[in-house]
């Protein structure tokens, strides 16, 4: 799941390399048009819906906890 969620989000945002940090938010890699950017992505392609208390610093700081999120989210 990692994997697909990388691929997804630097076919994306080729800009930001999603691989350098594992604190995106915190290192400020990451700002909030961004993430919004990050949420519709991810709800189109692995048809989930975000809730508002997942949107924290924890789910958003790698690829590792966005697919965290991802997997858990479709099990519900």
């Amino acid at each position: 799941m990692e994997e697909k969620v990388l691929d997804l989000l630097s076919e994306m945002f080729p800009e930001i390399d999603f691989t350098s940090s594992e604190e995106l938010v915190d290192d400020g890699i990451l700002d909030s048009l961004t993430i919004t950017g990050i949420i519709m992505a991810l709800s189109m392609e692995f048809g989930i819906t975000i809730p508002y208390e997942e949107i924290v610093e924890e789910n958003f700081n790698s690829t590792r906890s966005l697919a965290a999120m991802v997997e858990r989210l479709q099990n519900q």
